[in-house]
């Protein structure tokens, strides 16, 4: 059995800053998670479905663009919003929020970013209401972490450029309708200026995907490579300058980086809500295991480090809003709230005791998704390298 539903709220620090109009936008996230996401959570999970109905009706809601201009199909909010939206979705299913968190601010944000106003219209405004689902490919099996290390190649041709080279652990790869390249445009260029971004759409001829990853966890999410023969795109296919791809991809990451604090702060609240509640039912020694000083302590730690976290996801995604820049915070953030995750899901399983080991319960599936918190958009120790690189500039 699950116990999702009986799950308490968990009362958040950040409640006496939400104006009512974010309040509202909380709740929506809230209601469609409980109602729509929920029953379905152990389906997905164990036939690594992408829940494409699911996705559909995010979209009516709002919640495939949430940060982009009614403009452009999007609901026209800040990032404050954007985290309530990702955490709500992320304490039913981690999944879920991956795939909402990685549309909107990957794929859909470059667009927005580095697009000129012909592509928003052509790409964004479909993908911001929830028409389209976005991919974002930067990965590939030799380039990592070190993101100039690419070698796909796009070589410029008559009327635009042909791709060569392939792409892995793609976000939406699989299913996306649009995707993001990124290509070296420049091979003898400067490190930093030679990669360029493209967009690619399903179904051109040399653009399709590889395998799909049979993934420890969030496996509703779908991970696919993404491959590139031969591939043309005309010139109106390439967004931003020429070798700027790579700088472009930073500036994503940041804005990704609070979005991956949000996934991570739903997970923790998720894992400890379940995990309290499981305390307050199961008895031992005659008496609920929540009396139990050893299992009150955890349960201690588990919410202290989640308000951290809820504190520095906030705070980053209130600079966002409010146009400072944020790459030293929302590195910060990320780091926490991602490793807080992988805490409170651990003790959640401890807590859960031999039942957290078994899938009847959704402890252990928190134990299984909360690790891609710290590799996702930059591995824990990347995060540890940017903030001090942030630190040591700021001094100098």
């Amino acid at each position: 059995m699950t116990i999702a539903s009986k799950k308490p709220a968990t009362t958040s620090l950040c409640d006496f800053s939400l104006t009512p109009e974010q309040k509202a936008v909380r709740e929506a996230a809230r209601d469609f998670a409980r109602k729509e996401i929920d029953p379905l959570v152990e389906e997905l999970d164990e036939n690594q479905t992408f829940p494409l109905e699911l996705f559909a009706q995010a979209g009516e809601l709002g919640f495939l663009g949430v940060i982009f201009p009614e403009e452009y199909g999007g609901a026209g909010l800040g990032y404050v919003d954007y985290v309530l939206v990702i955490t709500e979705i992320s304490k039913v299913d981690p999944a879920i929020g991956l795939s909402v968190a990685a549309h909107n601010s990957l794929c859909s944000n470059h667009i927005y970013k580095f697009g000129s106003e012909e592509q928003r219209q052509r790409w964004l405004v479909p993908l911001a209401s929830g028409k389209k689902i976005g991919a974002w490919s930067l990965t590939e099996p030799d380039a990592g972490s070190d993101a100039a290390g690419t070698r796909t190649r796009a070589e410029q041709v008559d009327g635009g450029w042909v791709l060569n080279g392939s792409k892995t652990f793609t976000t939406h790869g699989s299913v996306g309708d649009f995707c993001v390249v990124m290509a070296v445009t420049d091979p003898d260029g400067p490190r930093h200026h030679n990669l360029s971004a493209f967009l690619l759409e399903k179904g051109m001829k040399g653009f399709r995907p590889g395998k799909k990853e049979n993934k420890l966890g969030t496996r509703a999410s779908d991970t696919s490579e993404v491959i590139m023969e031969d591939c043309f795109v005309s010139d109106e296919h390439l967004l931003g300058e020429r070798g700027e791809g790579f700088i472009q991809a930073v500036k994503i990451l940041d804005g990704g980086r609070i979005s991956i604090a949000a996934l991570g702060l739903g997970t923790a609240i998720g894992a400890y809500e379940t995990a309290l509640a499981y305390a307050k039912e199961r008895r031992q020694f005659g008496k609920p295991i929540a009396e139990f000083q050893a299992i009150r302590f955890h349960l201690a730690e588990m919410a202290t480090r989640i308000a951290a976290a809820e504190a520095l996801t906030m705070a980053a995604a209130l600079q966002m809003d409010q146009g400072k820049r944020v790459t030293r915070l929302a590195a910060e953030a990320k780091l926490y709230s991602g490793e807080t995750a992988v805490f409170c899901a651990e003790l959640g399983v401890q807590i859960h005791g031999g039942y957290g080991f078994i899938k009847d319960y959704r402890a252990e599936k928190y134990f299984r998704d909360c690790k891609i918190c710290t590799i996702g958009e930059g591995t824990s120790e990347i995060q540890r390298l940017v903030i001090a690189r942030q630190l040591l500039r700021d001094r100098k």
